[in-house]
């Protein structure tokens, strides 16, 4: 199987800042990371929307 595209959405602001590229297999989709969200200029929690 392929992989996909997916976003990271900010929970703070629901920007969609980073896009990344998993294998649906091995990808937890409730996993969160941890990212620089640049409106509000600090790192805050970022989840996996799916993408196109």
């Amino acid at each position: 199987m392929a992989r996909e595209w997916h976003w990271l959405q900010c929970a703070e602001t629901k920007d969609l800042n980073y896009r990344i590229n998993v294998d649906p297999k091995e990808m937890d989709m409730k996993k969160v990371f941890r990212k620089f969200s640049p409106r509000v200029r600090k790192h805050t929690e970022h989840r996996i929307k799916k993408g196109k």
